[in-house]
């Protein structure tokens, strides 16, 4: 199986590229697993099962060029939010996927189409593969974001508030000195209580979820401290749970600014195995 990455400085690859023997893999899904109607995916390309019989499995995909999905960052972009939609669409019908990073494609050789390889790699791996798409069957990766307002968590702190007194009517370069002071100030404390809280989110999160992966979170906004960020791998009859526990957590510290993201199809829990001599593709950021 051929895998495929986009170059930082390759050709772009047009939008009305031809279709050639090869296949674009989405995800890997259950042999009898059946399609939303209409459902397409990268540039409204119509999308397809390719089963191995006797295997259970089968590779969710759109027939292609052998060339990886290249261009400016926007296109690149926007045919991720495409691949996202198509697979969150099949896996909210189907209940369960393997989904593949961007731009896994499979092409054909001298020996064999790109639908053969495919079929024998689902063949080589199908007691692996099996046992994953098992495990995570029902299951759903929501994400977790909190972080602390750094001057919500100094509100009720009488240091600071002596500082903005002191700051009204003074001159600006007063003012700017006092200001590097409460900046301090709010900068210390909210470190503080981010570092006194991270262990105990990150318990109480981990007591409703099956499995938790700890990730970068988006940038920090201006005044504000990274508490936790994660995914977390959950039944999808428990994703209320989690939210229920987030509204806990936001009355407990109404400091914390808590963002709550999902569900999707298991993207951070799935680890698919690679056929010998074969190499998995890193993920495009």
């Amino acid at each position: 199986m051929t895998y495929s990455t986009t170059p930082e400085n390759g050709t772009p690859r047009p939008a009305d590229a031809p279709v050639g023997d090869a296949l674009y893999v989405y995800a890997l899904l259950p042999e009898d697993a059946v399609l939303p109607p209409g459902t397409t995916g990268l540039d409204d390309r119509p999308l397809q099962l390719v089963t191995a019989p006797g295997s259970g499995l089968a590779a969710l995909v759109h027939r292609t060029t052998p060339a990886p999905y290249q261009g400016p960052d926007e296109q690149v972009r926007q045919w991720v939010r495409e691949q996202d939609a198509a697979l969150v669409a099949v896996w909210e019908q189907v209940g369960t996927a393997l989904p593949m990073t961007f731009n896994v494609l499979v092409a054909a050789d001298r020996e064999a189409s790109a639908e053969e390889r495919v079929r024998q790699w689902l063949t080589d791996r199908a007691d692996v593969l099996r046992d994953l798409l098992g495990a995570l069957a029902g299951r759903a990766e929501v994400r977790v974001e909190i972080s602390l307002d750094r001057e919500a968590v100094t509100e009720d702190d009488e240091e600071a508030k002596a500082l903005l007194v002191e700051m009204e009517g003074r001159s600006p370069g007063l003012r700017r000195m006092l200001a590097k002071r409460l900046e301090r100030l709010r900068k210390e404390a909210g470190d503080r209580l981010a570092d006194a809280l991270h262990s105990a989110v990150r318990r109480r999160l981990a007591a409703v979820a099956e499995d938790l992966s700890v990730r970068a979170g988006r940038g920090q906004e201006a005044g504000e401290v990274s508490v936790f960020a994660g995914a977390l791998l959950v039944r999808r009859e428990e994703i209320d749970t989690v939210g229920a526990l987030l509204a806990e957590l936001q009355e407990e510290q109404p400091a914390a600014r808590i963002r709550f993201l999902g569900p999707w199809p298991p993207y951070s829990f799935t680890e698919l195995p690679a056929a010998p001599g074969e190499e998995t593709a890193p993920e495009v950021p």
